[in-house]
């Protein structure tokens, strides 16, 4: 892609950002009425099953938490991203980049954490804090989501789920290289 045709994409971009949430919006809110919906009405009726939810999943917060903080103070992370830099130079990934592929599908916070890290050190407009940017945005915390969503309902079987996750997220990562080599390479 020619700096010409960047530009041309990051202003298409910019604009629908501006736009498109509210465009959004609007077209919910306007079917609503159109359908006789009663929006708040049902706004209000899942805020409460939210809640009762939220203290269902307590347990299952915690304990993630809990393992992702000793995976990260223990210094194992760091281990691991040693030991798998060479795999990481290969698909032109930085390996300062890997805590943020390791961490996405555990912790959302955790990977903003390390995302912020590397922002602080490297610049938010670097190769490496838009490649971890993109990163975040591409993928999903899998186990997090698999704890919190199948625990609040009962599901104890979550094999295929945390293939079909994992697959997602690996998916999501390359992109994200590969977008960014692209568009900021």
């Amino acid at each position: 892609m020619n700096n010409a045709q960047n530009s041309t994409f990051v202003d298409f971009m910019q604009g629908f950002s501006i736009y498109a949430i509210p465009v959004i919006l609007l077209v919910v809110l306007t079917l609503a009425m159109i359908k006789k919906i009663k929006v708040y009405e049902i706004f209000v009726d899942g805020a409460k099953e939210g809640f009762q939810v939220a203290v269902r999943i307590i347990p299952y917060l915690v304990a993630i938490l809990v393992a992702i903080g000793m995976f990260r103070a223990s210094g194992a992370m760091g281990y691991l991203v040693k030991f798998l830099s060479p795999v990481t130079s290969l698909i032109g990934m930085p390996a300062e980049a890997l805590p943020v592929a390791l961490m996405r599908p555990l912790s959302g916070s955790g990977t903003l954490g390390i995302v912020t890290e590397l922002m602080k050190e490297h610049g938010p407009d670097s190769f490496i804090g838009r490649l971890t940017s993109t990163m975040f945005g591409s993928t999903e915390t899998t186990f997090y989501v698999l704890a919190v969503y199948f625990g609040s309902v009962g599901i104890k079987k979550t094999r295929h789920a945390v293939a079909a996750g994992l697959i997602g997220d690996v998916a999501g990562m390359l992109a994200a290289v590969m977008i960014c080599h692209i568009v900021f390479g």
